[in-house]
């Protein structure tokens, strides 16, 4: 069986998954809202904020604090806001980004 073939087959089969918290379309959100961050005026001259803090070393604990951040001002600052929960996902994917480039994983 070719590469293709059991990459089609195993599309197919999560396709059939159920999701109980219709995961699928969330994560298809948080692509659209993640893509949406590089575009926005955050975003200088290619580079986004964050990977500047990355790149001084702080990238995990910039990560985590508004990860901490965006768990605390739910459903205080605006109400509960949606675009909280986004922002504590997408801060926990560049959380796991930076867990990932560390020299000595554990």
């Amino acid at each position: 069986m070719g590469l293709f073939k059991k990459e089609e087959k195993e599309i197919e089969k999560v396709n059939k998954i159920k999701y109980a918290f219709h995961e699928d379309r969330t994560l298809k959100e948080m692509k659209e809202y993640i893509d949406s961050t590089y575009s926005a005026h955050y975003a200088q001259n290619g580079y986004q904020a964050t990977e500047i803090i990355e790149s001084m070393g702080h990238g995990m604990g910039f990560a985590l604090g508004n990860v901490l951040k965006y768990v605390q001002r739910y459903g205080k600052k605006d109400g509960y806001n949606r675009n909280d929960l986004l922002k504590v996902i997408h801060y926990g994917i560049i959380a796991l980004s930076c867990h990932d480039k560390r020299p000595n994983k554990d």
